[in-house]
This record gives C-alpha cells, structure tokens and sequence, in this order.
C-alpha cells in the first residue's frame, strides 16, 4: 500500500511538471490545487482510521500554512519580477516562509 500511495503522488507532480512545461500559467494552477495536502489527507486517514483529532490538527494546520505559503510565492515573484535570479528569489521567499511558518506554529500550540 505505501509504494502505491508514493507512485501515486509521484504521478502526479510528474504529470503537474509535463503540462506546465506546455501551458505555464495552467501547470502553476493545478500545482496550486490542494493536491499534496488531499493525498496527506487521504494518507494519514488510511494510516489511522477514525482518528479525527490528527486529522482535525491536520485540516487546521493546512489551512493556516496557506498564509505563509502565499507570503513565499509573493516574495518569490516579486524578487523575479525586480530581477533576482531564482536561487536569491527562492531564498528570500525561504526566509519568509520560515518565519511565517515559525509563527504558526506558535499560533497554534
């Protein structure tokens, strides 16, 4: 069952990259799509049936990374756009991300 969920999500990241390498803005929405965090789901509720507490904690802690994860990709996109190169743009989003990232899981204890 594990190698079938990880060629599974494996799958899908490789078929996400093949079609954004064709229509860019369309591989940047479907890689946006709650895909990975529906196959955690789907995961650990497989691991652990019935246990709704992990995926309650789960559910909220995926709703309240989005904040920090947009604060990444914004930053990203504006380095890129002021003329960063990609390893200093992914950098500076990587900084705020940990910081956003810090902060919610403070939030959240």
């Amino acid at each position: 069952m594990f190698l079938l969920k990880l060629a599974a999500a494996n799958l899908l990241i490789i078929a996400c990259v093949l079609l954004g390498r064709r229509v860019p803005s369309l591989g940047g929405l479907i890689a946006a799509m709650p895909l990975i965090s529906l196959i955690v789901l789907v995961w650990l509720a497989t691991d652990r049936p019935g246990d709704g507490a992990l995926i309650d904690g789960y559910l909220k802690g995926v709703l309240w990374g989005l904040l920090p994860t947009c604060v990444f990709f914004a930053a990203a996109y504006l380095c890129l756009r002021k003329g960063m190169g990609l390893p200093a743009a992914l950098g500076m989003g990587g900084v705020l991300w940990l910081g956003g990232a810090l902060l919610h899981q403070w939030l959240l204890r």
